[in-house]
């Protein structure tokens, strides 16, 4: 069977597999409460515990307000505490992303002090920037495991958390196959059956006239309950509060899990489509940057759009060989489509004068990966172990085609733009567009081991580890079919990783690690246009100290992370050359102020710079990382009004460089946004509203001038955009 045949059968194999799964628990009835996946209900022999990664600990308790969890997924160490691991982890809840009306994992993040969105390089894939390095979203991990997610956009729809990790992680996690994750990772968990029954249907709305329709359900069966099924099922259509701008999405997730007293096993299927019309391109920076026009205008041609189809499934099972031993194995798999018809324009003159052309490009992608490991604790003497060995293996296959009309030949402005009739396809171009050939192969394989010891009755942790890596990429000719670059690289990230815990509330931590990443590819207009360059090696150095004082927490860190420098050279030629050193103190804040008073948000200031032979760019800031950021989030639960909340949101985020030389500049933003939530019940059923209202004060700005290593472009932000809900619980 082709390829292109068996992406609808799987698409509908998926769709009858959770449709079939999901028509016991609706035929049933029972009495609908928000469900809790920390909860747990003691049984005659089991306990048991809602759990994404099938681990007997289940998710991290939320902390005080909700928000954050008290910790997160530190990859192969597992869900740790964040008083005893010797990182930066925060984890935002579903109540967050619920609360918030998250569309997205950028919508979420939106909350972080250490992370700015930015956009992929020449298509609308969401990309995130930690600590000045960018993560792609098809760098994120789904429950452990890279490369499953859909690539260019993830809804918040399939998300219980988002766990976000500070820091290199290509010990803990691997090597991210995109090529990204030097500055830190992005793990999403899934969302499992709690203990308490739910029905609940959502419908709401927002500027433009886009609705959304989405149904949430979770029952636990079987004998003591040990079997959990959760379905999303979710619509959005309709315009964006960017003129003639149309998003739809469709959603449908199942996810389920099943355990015994030493065995644990869950699994997730995912099918997600996501489609845009007429969407807003981001603006290469030529010689200026023109003033940021209506938040609200589109300067997209009209016969432009970007669709993207996923296919996704994961399984996951965890066996207890003794009280001191537990084994896990993890499996995934993704088929992806991808559909781009682009016309993103190069700014020429500051009054707004701009030219674009025609770019079509298709891709698809199959991804498997997988991963084996095991885990226990002894002691020695006075000291506590806690050792993990584990190895993995993951491939991914890409096929590619593109083609171009007339370089720049359509001339319009950034402040009035010229639609045109769509040209043809008479320029540049390389594959079949109806049949995407092979252009890309990765494979990676490794093996870790990592040995957590504790002294003075857990006073003082110290955490050693070393992953051996192998990565071996191919590149081929998109004509020809022929093997034009091979690379592989075996390299060993080492850790090394204290806390100290000075008291209850506080623990002190250091930690050094290293970064690998895919070499970078040459870009397409470059002369030396799809080069495959070798795995780059990062380091990163960080101390920290954080504090728990039960109802409010936080961290404050200072790190140091340096990195190879990618660039395109006054030849035209992309070369990887000298390094990028980001270094920067970062302030986190969560938790409950006084009874009814949340806060959320943090302080992040960077000092980045430039290394390199090329004097132009020696000693310069590196493109699109700002010196400054800082969020403040409060929730305020009104007295005398049972069920009424209010919140806002204020994120800053400094002035960026556009180009590597430093002349060209972006100004510094602020954004407030607002929001409400009240509970209510109509006819003895639970009704939350919820009514936002993002950029209050409808700023136009450059959101971001960069993201794709060594490239300037710019991202105009979101216009004010309202948005209401009602989530009915049956």
């Amino acid at each position: 069977m082709s390829r292109r045949t068996s992406r609808p059968i799987l698409k509908q194999t998926l769709i009858a597999c959770a449709l079939q799964a999901a028509l016991p628990i609706l035929a049933g009835t029972a009495f609908a409460q928000t469900a809790d996946p920390a909860n747990t209900t003691e049984l005659t022999e089991i306990v048991v515990t809602s759990s994404a990664d099938a681990s007997a600990e289940g998710l991290s308790k939320p902390y005080a307000g909700g928000q954050v969890a008290r910790g997160g997924r530190a990859g192969i160490l597992g869900t740790q505490d964040m008083m005893d691991t010797p990182f930066s982890i925060t984890s935002y809840t579903n109540e967050l992303i619920q609360n918030q009306q998250a569309k997205s994992v950028a919508d979420v993040l939106q909350n972080d002090p250490t992370v700015r969105i930015a956009r992929g390089f020449g298509n609308f894939q969401e990309l995130y920037m930690i600590r000045g390095f960018n993560v792609y979203s098809d760098d994120m991990s789904y429950n452990g495991l890279y490369g499953l997610l859909p690539r260019q956009y993830v809804a918040a729809e399939l998300l219980e958390r988002v766990e976000v990790f500070r820091g290199a992680s290509a010990f803990l996690n691997g090597a991210a196959p995109g090529g990204s994750g030097i500055g830190g990772s992005i793990n999403v968990v899934p969302k499992r059956a709690g203990n308490d029954p739910l029905t609940q249907v959502t419908i709401g709305v927002e500027s433009g006239g886009h609705y959304q329709v989405g149904v949430d359900l979770s029952r636990r069966f079987g004998e003591d309950k040990a079997s959990g099924l959760r379905v999303n099922a979710v619509r959005r259509d309709g315009e964006t509060s960017v003129d003639n701008e149309k998003r739809e999405l469709s959603l449908l997730s199942l996810g389920w899990d099943w355990r015994s007293r030493d065995v644990r096993v869950s699994t997730d299927l995912g099918y997600q489509e996501h489609k845009i019309s007429q969407p807003r391109p981001s603006l290469y920076v030529g010689t200026v940057v023109p003033t940021a026009p209506d938040a609200s205008k589109n300067f997209a041609q009209p016969w432009t759009y970007s669709n993207s189809r996923d296919a996704f499934g994961t399984v996951r099972g965890e066996i207890d060989f003794s009280d001191a031993v537990t084994g896990w194995a993890a499996a995934g798999i993704r088929k992806g489509r991808e559909s781009n018809r682009l016309a993103n324009p190069l700014i020429t003159a500051a009054n707004g004068d701009m030219s674009t052309y025609r770019w079509e490009n298709e891709r698809q992608d199959d991804v498997a990966t997988g991963e084996v490991g095991l885990r226990g604790k002894l002691q020695t003497g006075s000291v506590k172990h806690a050792w993990t060995a584990s190895a993995s293996a993951f491939q991914s296959k890409e096929y590619n085609a593109f083609k171009g009309s007339a370089y720049n030949a359509l001339q319009t402005n950034l402040y009035n733009p010229v639609a045109y009739a769509m040209p043809a396809l008479d320029g540049y171009g390389e594959g079949n567009l109806s049949n995407p050939p092979l252009v890309g192969k990765l494979e990676m394989s490794s093996v870790a081991l990592a040995d957590t010891l504790s002294f003075l009755d857990d006073q003082l942790l110290l955490t050693l580890g070393a992953r051996q890596q192998s990565m071996e990429s191919y590149g081929y000719s998109a004509v020809t079919g022929t093997q034009e670059s091979h690379n592989k690289k075996t390299k060993t990230s080492p850790i090394a990783g204290i806390v100290f815990k000075a008291s209850h509330q506080v623990s002190v931590y250091a930690n050094y690690i290293e970064g690998l990443e895919k070499g970078p590819v040459a870009p397409a207009y470059t002369n030396n246009r799809f080069s495959l360059f070798e795995p780059q090696v990062s380091e990163q150095k960080e101390v920290g100290v954080k504090y728990d004082f039960g109802k409010f927490g936080g961290t404050l860190a200072y790190f140091m992370t340096s990195r190879p420098s990618s660039y395109v050279n006054g030849a035209n030629v992309f070369v990887v050359e000298g390094e990028q050193k980001n270094r920067g103190v970062e302030l986190s804040l969560f938790g409950n102020v006084q009874r009814g008073l949340r806060l959320l948000g943090g302080l992040t200031v960077l000092d980045t710079e430039q290394k390199t032979s090329v004097a132009s760019l020696n000693g310069k800031d590196s493109i699109g990382v700002p010196k400054t950021m800082a969020n403040l989030g409060v929730e305020w639960d009104v007295p005398g009004m049972s069920g009424f909340s209010v919140n806002s949101r204020v994120v800053y985020t400094g002035s960026q460089y556009a180009n590597g030389t430093n002349t060209l500049e972006i100004p510094s933003w602020t954004r407030v946004d607002l929001g409400a939530r009240y509970l209510s019940t109509i006819a003895n059923k639970l009704v939350t509203w919820r009514a936002r209202v993002d950029n209050v004060a409808n700023r136009d700005y450059w959101a971001s001038s960069g993201g794709y290593p060594g490239q300037s472009y710019l991202v105009l932000g979101a216009p004010r955009t309202f948005t209401l809900s009602a989530s009915i619980e049956f």
